[in-house]
């Protein structure tokens, strides 16, 4: 979790840094281009480049243009507000898949889910402070991008029934490119990154393979109920990155929608948890 923690903080530095002189669809195709020679680099030593013909093509466009985006609402709203506020915000993404997963999986939404989704929302409006005058761009492209994570999630988790992880990221990484590409090109002008930017794209490909690796280790290693509130430690961490690299004040309004919103997190969770204790006892 500290390898998660760690790869998500530089990632959202190399992303403030790179969007200077690209724009987010450019920043996501040279992204896809790094993580397309990562995947298969790391298949081929494994040896599960053979497990990447996939039998569900139409789920995973669905899921890669949730997760685009998802990524490209991310990266804007890493530039149009405080760092820590984008960070908590996309801490309601687990709150988002609760709602999704009745219509996506056909899972029941409980009582428990729905209670756990309110307040969540309280928490939302905590760290947004909307003001109906003047909605905040940012804030709403990082709830945005919180709601295309956990579309993400849930196609992944229908994908996960059939396919590989090495045929996951490498759809995941092939599309993506093809739609940055697409995107990027619309207008026939697509930024070729400098010399410097290079190295902050190299840093944004490997640390996001590189913290979704980490977390799935996290969770085979230790209950979920342990690892996911550890990956909250995101939110300070940032804010103090914020505050060093930005100079972006410490906000009090967001550490407290942050804590509702993780309140609402841990109830869902350990209601999930002992739910799936009782029916492996049953």
């Amino acid at each position: 979790m500290t390898g998660a923690i760690a790869s998500f903080s530089s990632m959202a530095v190399a992303g403030r840094a790179v969007q200077i002189e690209l724009d987010t669809f450019e920043l996501l195709f040279y992204r896809s281009l790094i993580g397309i020679v990562l995947v298969v680099a790391v298949g081929r030593a494994a040896g599960t480049l053979n497990q990447v013909p996939t039998r569900r093509p139409g789920l995973h466009i669905l899921r890669n243009i949730s997760h685009f985006a998802g990524q490209n609402l991310w990266f804007y709203a890493l530039t149009a507000i405080p760092l820590a506020q984008v960070f908590a915000l996309e801490f309601t993404s687990p709150l988002w898949v609760a709602v999704l997963a009745p219509l996506i999986l056909g899972e029941r939404l409980t009582r428990s889910r729905a209670l756990a989704a309110m307040v969540g929302f309280v928490g939302i409006l905590i760290v947004a402070r909307p003001d109906p005058a003047a909605l905040e761009p940012g804030a709403l492209a990082a709830l945005g991008a919180a709601l295309g994570f956990a579309g993400s999630a849930v196609f992944t988790k229908r994908l996960t029934r059939t396919e590989s992880v090495t045929c996951i990221l490498f759809w995941l990484t092939v599309m993506q490119a093809a739609m940055g590409l697409a995107c990027a090109g619309a207008d026939f002008d697509i930024a070729w990154p400098s010399v410097t930017a290079w190295p902050w794209l190299a840093v944004i490909g490997c640390a996001g393979l590189f913290a979704h690796f980490c977390l799935t280790r996290a969770l085979a290693l230790a209950p979920a109920i342990i690892v996911m509130p550890m990956d909250f430690l995101r939110l300070p961490v940032i804010a103090l990155v914020g505050m060093a690299f930005y100079r972006e004040p410490l906000e009090a309004a967001v550490f407290l929608g942050a804590a509702v919103i993780f309140s609402a997190n841990l109830m869902n969770l350990r209601t999930e948890t002992r739910r799936t204790k009782q029916r492996s006892v049953g």
